[in-house]
């Protein structure tokens, strides 16, 4: 009973705060100041400043600011307008043609830049118009844009692994290297569907009648291969271990900086963007970080996590049902909270329940990116079905239905994770040797 009622207590509090809009990491703070005052004797004050400098004095976290840096430069440069035009001669003949470059674009953009509303935003604003120009399905050009958009936080480098890293104690890099399979298996699953739907009703694509010669398809080259360029150096340099994974940020700032001078496409205008931008996301990101490491001390002090873990462990459930319950609870909460604070504000209760039970931690971390990848098209909260709606003027529940395809390959995905969880681990043991 004492524990229902403080944990009942807790996520009302949480309910308030964030019902009267108040900021996430500010609403985080209050509720574990209020839950150590209210059940406790301990100094709120100076364990608050404690908690708050130990949490944020991390050289993981380092690589927080300089990736969103980094993906803040290279959406203003000429990169992803390159990237298209790079990709177009080749996805032309593929069975839904330009669709392709949609999952393609948002996979490569999403391995430059870390985050799934700077993807689904640049790759949106770029190829919706054409498609929509070309007589493309409205539905399936919104669809694949905003669920190939949330490959941003899974295919390394990514800001919520770097997240879940610093809170789990996972290596960052291993994290990384983790994601590369799913997310290339979901980019796969994304376009069979897209492939089968366009044989099955050709009436979603037009047809193609635009040649390219030799000498066109060697034109796209030196368009497409700065991103390669990049990825392979960030993802190289942590892989064969001559880079952290906050020294290769800072070797994709550099890079970044040197394509956009390059393509002359970054003024001083651009840069002061670029910083303030950083900077906001930097401290929105981190705020929160340092407001749930607080409410998770506070959930420790009450010993919540601990509590709740026995209590479970006592109902005898088996892998799958305990798995299945998660996976439901990480979608639930995907609806109604941003995906880092779900990472902060739940890892301190589940992860004990997933060592128990045998599971892999870093198996799990790839796990949770996934379903933080689903919360963003999720409604009436998810990020990337906003930006959409803001890109095309169309309804909230018309994008979330055009989604709903490329939801459940994604649950599909996880089902494939869950019996075969090599596609996560054999890269990482790989990187291991």
């Amino acid at each position: 009973m004492d524990l229902f009622f403080q944990s009942l207590s807790i996520t009302i509090l949480l309910v308030l705060f964030l019902g009267f809009s108040f900021q996430i990491g500010v609403a985080l703070y209050l509720v574990g100041f209020f839950s150590l005052l209210f059940f406790t004797d301990v100094s709120v004050g100076k364990l608050m400043a404690n908690i708050t400098w130990n949490n944020l004095d991390s050289p993981s976290l380092m690589a927080v600011p300089l990736f969103i840096f980094m993906g803040e430069i290279l959406i203003r440069s000429n990169l992803s307008k390159n990237l298209f035009k790079g990709l177009y001669p080749w996805m032309r003949h593929i069975p839904g043609g330009l669709l392709h470059i949609n999952i393609i674009a948002c996979t490569i953009f999403a391995a430059i830049t870390g985050s799934t509303s700077a993807t689904a935003a640049t790759v949106g604003k770029i190829t919706l118009p054409e498609l929509e120009a070309r007589g493309y399905d409205k539905k399936m050009s919104i669809g694949t844009v905003a669920s190939a958009g949330t490959l941003g936080i899974l295919i390394p480098p990514s800001l919520t692994m770097v997240v879940y890293g610093v809170i789990a104690n996972e290596s960052i890099g291993q994290l990384f290297i983790g994601g590369i399979l799913p997310g290339l298996l979901i980019a796969l699953a994304f376009s069979t569907f897209i492939i089968v739907s366009s044989l099955l009703k050709p009436s979603l694509t037009p047809s193609i009648s635009e040649k390219f010669s030799f000498s066109d398809y060697l034109a796209t080259i030196p368009q497409v291969l700065p991103v390669f360029l990049l990825i392979a150096l960030i993802l190289g340099s942590i892989y064969m271990g001559w880079a952290t994974p906050s020294e290769a940020a800072a070797v994709g700032v550099v890079l970044s900086l040197v394509f956009a001078l390059i393509s002359k496409s970054l003024d001083m205008g651009k840069f002061i963007d670029v910083l303030k931008n950083t900077i906001k996301t930097s401290s929105m990101i981190l705020l929160i970080i340092a407001g749930a490491s607080y409410l998770s001390v506070a959930l420790g002090n009450l010993a919540i996590p601990y509590r709740l873990t026995n209590y479970i462990a006592s109902l005898d459930l088996a892998p799958f049902t305990l798995m299945a319950v998660i996976v439901i609870v990480y979608i639930v909460l995907g609806c109604i909270i941003d995906g880092i604070s779900i990472i902060v504000m739940t890892c301190p209760i589940v992860l004990p329940l997933i060592s128990l039970y045998g599971f892999d931690p870093l198996w799990f971390g790839i796990i949770v990116i996934i379903l933080i990848c689903i919360s963003n098209i999720t409604p009436p909260l998810g990020f990337n079905l906003f930006i959409l709606m803001g890109i095309t003027n169309d309804d909230l529940w018309f994008v979330a239905r055009a989604c709903l395809p490329y939801f459940l390959l994604m649950v599909g995905v996880l089902g494939l994770l869950y019996l075969f969880p090599g596609i996560v681990l054999a890269l990482p043991h790989l990187m291991i040797k």
